[in-house]
């Protein structure tokens, strides 16, 4: 005894024909997917490199020597400009030939020298507000350093300041951006793909023929999320082989847990693109529909920005994100060996989501019936 029907066996291959049967249409559900991957692997990063610094020493002394020679070998920066007065230091900011500016005092070694605190000016160009904090930041850890290696010259013992990054030891943004792509990336297929497939039966006419079939709506639904599923979790685990064995990312969890999840997570977004296109007359409104859904999804999942920076009832929203609960767990499956109870305490919202899309969806079909 088969697990399906003959019927819908058989609505199922027809729904996967219609998807590949085309060539064109083969090459673009796998190549522009990889292509994104590659392509956004190196451009979707918030690393700030060879960045134009610039610096008026009105000290000149030891210390604010050591503080220019460290911040000019600093892996960040791309060139160091001394500047001879403030004006043209307000002029550099003002014509972008510099993203942040550094104001050391004449009384800065001397400050050193005596235990005293040594402040800094550092100005920094706020319409570059992102990297010009990330650099801000760089240039902070710089003296903080600075000011440990001083200390400790000063008290006569050799105790240095250690920083250890867990997880990301070298902090490699592809580290974190290519497991993120894959998830992002396979999402946006999937989505598209069931968007476009009941919309496209009402398009040429034969979603009527359909309904007064003796198939069910269920039949219909699972003969329209089965492809989805197929091609979607397919194209999620080729990006993760992508990663660990392109981008050389270090997978250190699961395999198994990984396909599972994304199995659910592709399952969660196939029925949310059957929602948009049971709800859609036409194809075009089903690509603006599923535009209009990803979108918001991915600013809200924390892929660019942490959720836990937005307000609390976006917060609330983003619980309702499959791609948010699956970012933590692909990111994690990676480099930290996520147990399987975080796991799981990731995995049923988006279960949940699945199972409220999808009846929502069959409820769409049925009404039509009516």
């Amino acid at each position: 005894m088969t697990l399906l029907s003959p019927r819908l066996r058989a609505q199922i291959i027809k729904e996967l024909l219609s998807i590949l049967r085309d060539r064109r249409a083969r090459a673009l559900l796998i190549g522009p997917p990889l292509m994104q991957l590659l392509i956004f692997s190196f451009a979707a990063t918030l690393e700030v490199r060879h960045a134009a610094i610039a610096v008026y020493d009105r000290d000149g002394g030891r210390w604010s020597q050591e503080l220019v020679a460290q911040v000019s070998a600093a892996a960040f920066v791309g060139s160091v400009t001394t500047m001879q007065s403030p004006e043209q230091l307000q002029a550099a900011i003002e014509q972008r030939q510099v993203l942040l500016a550094i104001d050391i005092p004449e009384t800065f070694s001397r400050d050193v020298a005596a235990g005293r605190p040594a402040p800094l000016q550092v100005i920094v160009d706020g319409r570059r507000a992102n990297s010009g904090q990330v650099a801000l930041r760089y240039v902070e850890s710089i003296a903080g350093n600075l000011g440990a290696t001083i200390q400790a010259e000063s008290s006569g013992n050799n105790d240095r300041v250690a920083v250890r990054h867990w997880f990301n030891p070298n902090l490699i943004y592809q580290w974190f951006i290519v497991p993120s792509l894959a998830g992002t990336l396979a999402m946006f297929t999937s989505l598209i793909v069931t968007a476009l497939s009941i919309a496209r039966e009402r398009e040429l006419g034969t979603f009527d023929q359909l309904l007064v079939s003796p198939t069910t709506p269920t039949e219909i639904i699972v003969a329209k999320a089965a492809p989805a599923l197929v091609i979607g979790t397919t194209l999620g685990m080729l990006m993760v082989g992508a990663g660990v064995f392109a981008f050389g990312v270090p997978f250190t969890g699961s395999l198994g847990l990984l396909f599972l999840t994304m199995l659910l997570f592709i399952l969660s977004i196939v029925g949310l693109g059957l929602m948009i296109s049971s709800i859609c007359a036409t194809q075009q409104q089903a690509i603006l529909g599923a535009f209009a859904t990803g979108v918001p999804m991915i600013l809200m999942s924390g892929f660019a920005t942490p959720v836990e920076n937005m307000p609390t009832v976006l917060q609330w929203v983003a619980e309702a994100i499959p791609l948010k609960h699956f970012l933590i767990i692909v990111q994690g499956t990676f480099v930290k060996t996520l147990p399987a109870a975080e796991v799981a305490a990731q995995a049923w919202p988006m279960a949940l989501t699945a199972l409220v899309t999808l009846s929502i969806a069959t409820l769409l079909v049925r009404s039509r019936l009516q």
